[in-house]
């Protein structure tokens, strides 16, 4: 009888013991160094890690529609990409780089010159770009003795992105936008104003353009490894450049990385790319600081020091 109920109680122990298990293991986060969501894993234990983005000014090279348009462009693509909660704008860093116009006129060089100063703001990639054309014309109805006129808009914008930390332009893309009456039927009603009827098509059939650059930009965003900095080190403590808003969690393991070594080319001496650093160790995350930092204490390894990239393990 002693033996039977000890038997029963050892397989309620190991019952028990299996449940808890299972129970920690549906809690574990899975993720890529991509920063993103394993699909498994339930989205109310972890968010994904939003990369850091330098969003340039656009320009307009065609000879409609004025800076306008490129001031449009910008702001579209900044508004899609914040729909997608996958990137945080940094508002800030394109003063490191100017205007995509500069980095045009100055051949793209430009960019992988000041890829170290965007480096130590923690940005991730820079898009860029520009309005190649913008056109419109109009269709008059002759039949009748009410003519209508009817008007068509074609944009070409050149989408680019530049990855910061190979230094290594990922993307060139032309994409187009049409837009009519028809399409464009809600700014129809009132073509007293026929100039801003114009300007107006035309910023449309441009919005259309970027928004079809956005699938492409999160295929190639979602293949590239996130990576943050180590700001400070105050003791124990070590300050990592990104935190809560990008989705940096309590209890995360980051790897630290040293800085890879630029390589040129011995015949141009043009910069080709970076290399990978050398793991030094990891660290925990343990707290969060300021909008958008967190605290982290050394987890394995050493030598630790400020500059140095951390990943997710």
């Amino acid at each position: 009888m002693f033996k039977s109920r000890s038997i029963i109680v050892n397989i309620l122990l190991i019952t028990t013991l299996l449940l808890i298990v299972s129970s920690c293991a549906n809690r574990l986060i899975k993720r890529s160094r991509s920063g993103r969501v394993d699909r498994n894993v339930s989205r109310q234990h972890f968010s994904s890690i939003r990369k850091k983005v330098a969003l340039l000014t656009f320009f307009n090279e065609s000879p409609y529609g004025g800076e306008d348009l490129g001031i449009v462009a910008t702001e579209e693509l900044r508004r899609e990409l914040g729909r997608t909660g996958e990137f945080i704008i940094d508002p800030l860093t394109k003063k490191i780089f100017g205007s995509s116009k500069e980095v045009y006129a100055g051949g793209g060089v430009k960019l992988a010159q000041l890829a170290r100063k965007a480096k130590v703001a923690g940005v991730n990639f820079v898009l860029l770009g520009r309005v190649i054309e913008a056109r419109i014309r109009e269709k008059t109805d002759e039949i009748g003795l009410v003519r209508e006129t009817k008007s068509y808009t074609e944009s070409k914008v050149e989408v680019r992105m530049f990855d910061v930390n190979s230094g290594r332009e990922l993307l060139i893309e032309t994409v187009r936008g049409y837009a009519d009456d028809s399409s464009f039927r809600f700014f129809s009603s009132n073509r007293i104003d026929q100039a801003k009827y114009r300007q107006d098509i035309l910023r449309y059939s441009v919005k259309v353009a970027l928004r079809k650059s956005i699938p492409k930009i999160l295929e190639i965003s979602s293949k590239m490894d996130w990576i943050g900095r180590v700001a400070k080190i105050i003791g124990t403590k070590i300050y990592v450049n990104a935190g809560r808003a990008s989705g940096v969690n309590i209890g995360d393991i980051l790897r630290v990385i040293t800085e890879g070594n630029e390589i040129f080319d011995p015949e141009t001496g043009a910069l080709i790319g970076v290399s990978k650093g050398e793991i030094k160790g990891t660290i925990e995350i343990v707290d969060y600081f300021g909008q958008d930092g967190s605290v982290a204490i050394l987890h394995s390894g050493g030598s630790v020091i400020e500059g140095d990239f951390v990943q997710l393990y």
